[in-house]
């Protein structure tokens, strides 16, 4: 599977999609789903935050004839599970100055829909989604605190 998007220029996301931007979230295309898709998960994590692993953002039950998320947006039955922060849908990146830290942005191709209700728990999630996964893609992005370089 390959996971893309234009947020990410030569490794690094847009300060766009981190807490010094507008916040929203990301526009995500992916492809090459195998044969047995029933639906597609996307997790965004930090695997070096000084929690392990900090996830950002779980979304879940994305129809297979989807390709993409776009910016700020879900598609139609999408549902988001709570992040780290406890909060339901995206919590943007938010670098400190001078630390280096590599976001992951994983699609997950799933043998069946996780069927959890908006909201559901992290580990309920990403236990489904691990349990079910068939295939997965991943891009990873490092974020710069603004006046960093």
């Amino acid at each position: 599977m390959t996971v893309t998007s234009p947020m990410v220029n030569q490794g690094t996301m847009s300060a766009q999609y981190t807490c010094y931007g507008s916040r929203e979230s990301p526009p995500i295309f992916w492809s090459g789903m195998p044969a047995g898709t029933k639906s597609i998960a996307l997790v965004v994590d930090d695997s070096a935050a000084p929690i392990t692993p900090r996830m950002y953002w779980i979304v879940f039950d994305i129809s297979p004839s989807t390709s993409d998320l776009q910016g700020g947006a879900l598609p139609a039955g999408a549902r988001q599970a709570r992040n780290s922060t406890g909060r339901v849908g995206y919590d943007p990146p938010c670098p400190a100055p001078g630390t280096s830290h590599r976001y992951r942005f994983t699609v997950y191709a799933l043998s069946s829909m996780i069927n959890q209700p908006v909201g559901t728990g992290l580990r309920a999630a990403w236990t489904a989604i691990a349990q079910d996964a068939i295939a997965r893609g991943r891009l990873t992005a490092s974020a710069i605190a603004p006046g960093q370089s």
